[in-house]
């Protein structure tokens, strides 16, 4: 595991692992699915990445902390199809739930540091 830069927001830093993780395997994807669930997972992921960004620079992170909220929610939803369809082996998905369950705490204490600075 890469030490995180003194400037890197720990967060970013996990989630950047874990595209490392999932570009490989969702490559792997049968090619009769790769362009509906394969780029949707991997948008998905790409997007979270681009907006842990945009928070970290933004001056109001919620809207945008909401927004990767949900977006983890729906990578859940399609990897958890994906394991149940088979395209995604059970030591997979157990990777990637223990992964964003992990990114998804740091966003949830992000999220509420940001809302006690609102109070």
């Amino acid at each position: 595991m890469n030490k995180p830069k003194e400037d890197e927001l720990e967060i970013f830093v996990k989630w950047t692992e874990f595209l490392e993780w999932l570009l490989p395997a969702t490559a792997k994807f049968p090619r009769k699915i790769r362009h509906t669930f394969a780029e949707r997972i991997e948008n998905l992921g790409l997007d979270v990445a681009e907006e842990l960004q945009e928070a970290r620079y933004s001056s109001d992170k919620r809207k945008l902390l909401r927004d990767i909220n949900l977006k983890l929610e729906k990578l859940r939803l399609l990897l958890r199809l994906s394991h149940k369809l088979q395209y995604l082996p059970h030591n997979g998905y157990e990777h990637s739930a223990r992964s964003i369950n992990e990114v998804g705490r740091m966003l949830g204490a992000w999220i509420k540091q940001q809302n006690e600075k609102v109070r």
